[in-house]
């Protein structure tokens, strides 16, 4: 699959157990599953790929859009020139890495990279 800059790519949700989250999305839409540690696990088969993080938290904002950008201190300043907010500045995950920022309307959204 070609990845294009600035498009959505990955939209990511939040639950408090991965194990029953698995269960339901498998057994009423078929969706598959590949786990990356205890606390975290792909989805595809969906017609978008994302995945489901573990978090004791109460669920606010239920996903996050995220998108690809091959050059991302790049975007991150033009992000904040925009005048987008970072909430997470870049981190490493498995496969990548990524930051999280908020629109001028409180949306929190990320922008990932495989660069």
């Amino acid at each position: 699959m070609q990845m294009n800059d600035n498009h959505i790519n990955y939209v990511e949700f939040k639950a408090s157990d991965l194990d029953k989250v698995k269960s339901f999305y498998s057994k009423a839409f078929g969706w598959q599953f590949t786990d990356y540690g205890p606390d975290y696990t792909a989805f595809s088969e969906s017609g978008l790929e994302g995945g489901f993080e573990r978090s004791d938290e109460k669920i606010v904002q239920g996903a996050l859009i995220v998108l690809y950008h091959q050059d991302l201190e790049s975007i991150l300043e033009t992000v904040k020139a925009s005048g987008g907010a970072i909430v997470k500045d870049i981190f490493s995950f498995p496969g990548g890495r990524r930051f999280h920022f908020s629109d001028p309307a409180g949306n929190e959204l990320a922008i990932w990279s495989d660069k």
